[in-house]
């Protein structure tokens, strides 16, 4: 969608956003997304190449910041480097994350995979919170959102250390979001179904990890699960990305604390 097909000003023109797992899937879509709305980016990510090298050079808002986030002082380091090179701070978004399947169960999960999952999925965004934070008091308002997961909801030993994560990932949000929202700091989560990420198609991901692990054609599992949603297809990055975008902006001016999910309608309850 162009600037010219939008009708919704998201007044986010000039603002400074900080974005983790800034070089694919998700994190990129947000990425360009944020740029495209002119908001000036330091994307994080450990290796800024590719995809993400291409966007900074025809956006000139968007600063790559080459970075290990699952270092306790990684986090802080982007939020450096975007106040430093920016002038402040407005806008978190949380999106590093990071699965392995468990093909051989819970006892088979080292001490070394759960510090792995946590890292990743959680400790990473609690430590960027932990930087930012001051700065988004100092502009007297701000917000962060948080991309968790509909696996925060669905516990599968398949992936306990992940779902386990996101799930603490999304009450750390919730809590926090009472802590700051009187202070004018919006916290929030954004919860995808599938997406069309590495996460789930690269050689890595986890239809290939299914593949290895029972023999069945990837293309045929990768079609099971989207037929579990009721559009039955996988969400779109670019999909999940407006609403990170929405949760952003001063349209969603008084949504502190809630958690909303992309996925095709997947997740049936109440």
């Amino acid at each position: 969608m162009t600037k010219k097909e939008k009708n919704m000003d998201l007044h986010l023109s000039g603002k400074v956003a900080v974005v983790t797992g800034a070089s694919r899937g998700i994190g990129l879509a947000v990425t360009r997304a944020l740029a495209d709305e002119g908001v000036h980016v330091a994307a994080g990510a450990r290796g800024t190449s590719g995809a993400l090298a291409d966007l900074a050079a025809t956006h000139p808002t968007v600063h790559p910041v080459a970075v290990d986030l699952s270092t306790p002082e990684g986090p802080a380091k982007l939020v450096d480097a975007a106040v430093a090179r920016f002038g402040g701070l407005d806008v978190v978004v949380n999106n590093l994350g990071g699965v392995v399947r468990r093909n051989e169960g819970f006892l088979s999960i080292t001490d070394a995979d759960w510090d792995w999952s946590l890292t990743m999925n959680l400790m990473a965004a609690v430590r960027v919170c932990r930087a930012a934070v001051p700065h988004l008091l100092e502009r007297g308002k701000g917000s962060i959102v948080n991309v968790s997961s509909v696996m925060a909801y669905l516990p599968d030993p398949d992936v306990y250390d992940y779902t386990a994560s996101k799930a603490a990932l999304t009450n750390f949000s919730k809590a926090l979001s009472k802590e700051f929202g009187p202070r004018n700091i919006r916290v929030n989560t954004v919860s995808p179904g599938p997406t069309v990420t590495d996460m789930w198609t690269s050689e890595e991901g986890i239809a290939s990890a299914f593949t290895r692990a029972t023999g069945v054609d990837g293309d045929a599992f990768m079609k099971e699960v989207a037929s579990r949603a009721a559009s039955g297809r996988f969400s779109k990055p670019e999909e999940v990305a407006d609403v990170v975008l929405l949760l952003a902006s001063e349209r969603a001016g008084n949504v502190v604390g809630a958690d909303y999910y992309v996925d095709g309608g997947l997740m049936t309850n109440m």
